[in-house]
Parts: structure tokens; sequence; C-alpha cells
């Protein structure tokens, strides 16, 4: 149900959360959270241009939250990257139906709503444990050899 892409940018974000006071590198990140450097390079960058991260170039540069984790909701990340789809309309473009969508439609976006709810309920800081530096479930074998 859930883009690749969506899963690369909730692992970069959760990643950078854990880490609030460095800037990381493309690079890092991708090695970090087991993402190939050139599509995570195109995410980051949706990310910045959606206000979730900042990016600075030179020699201390890199990406980092925007904003406090505790201030990023998982539904600002979704949005940046694959927003979740709501049916407004009949799909079927069934003029009877209109704006008045038939059950099995109805339900499907009362199962999106639900889902953007729960992302829109949950934190940056909620994925991080205890809100310290962790390995995260895609550790590479050297991150889990040099967990601090």
């Amino acid at each position: 149900m859930f883009s690749t892409t969506l899963e690369y940018a909730l692992r970069s974000v959760t990643w950078l959360a854990a880490r609030p006071d460095e800037a990381a590198t493309t690079q890092r990140i991708a090695e970090a959270t087991q993402v190939p450097e050139d599509y995570l390079s195109k995410v980051l960058q949706q990310l910045v241009r959606a206000g979730v991260l900042d990016s600075q170039r030179g020699r201390n540069g890199g990406f980092r939250l925007a904003r406090e984790a505790s201030k990023i909701s998982m539904l600002e990340v979704v949005t940046a990257v694959d927003p979740i789809p709501r049916i407004k309309t009949c799909p079927l473009n069934i003029a009877d139906h209109g704006v008045k969508l038939c059950p099995l439609h109805r339900r499907l976006d009362n199962a999106y709503k639900e889902i953007e709810d729960a992302f829109r309920s949950t934190m940056l800081d909620e994925l991080v444990p205890g809100g310290k530096r962790h390995v995260p479930l895609c550790a590479s074998k050297f991150e889990v050899l040099h967990a601090t």
C-alpha cells in the first residue's frame, strides 16, 4: 500500500530524528538506512521543499530536521513524498453519484482518513525509542557493531 519512496523517507527522517544535533550527508544517511544514494538524494530534496528537512552545503553541511522531531508529524513526511489519496467524487464518473460516494468508495475513503489521522497524530520523536540514538530496524551490520 505504501511506496518505496515513502519507506525511504520515513527511514531517513527517523534516523535524523535520533541525531538532532548533527547534519548528515546523503551518503551517510544512505549507508545508515540502506537506501540507494541516488534515489535518496531525490527523496531528501522533496523533504527539504516541503519544509521537513533543512539542508546546508559546505564542509559541515548536510541534512537535518527543519524543526524538533516532536513538531513534525508522520503525515508531513507522507504528504511530502507520497500523499494519501482521498476519494472526493465517484471514481467511476457515475453522474448520479457525484460527490455522494457509494458505500464501497465511502468506506475506502474512511480507511484513508483513518490512516491520515494516525499519521497526523504521530510525531517523529515517537519513532525514536526513548528519544535516544538507537539502531534502526534497517541498521547495517556496521551500525549494529558500532551503536552507541
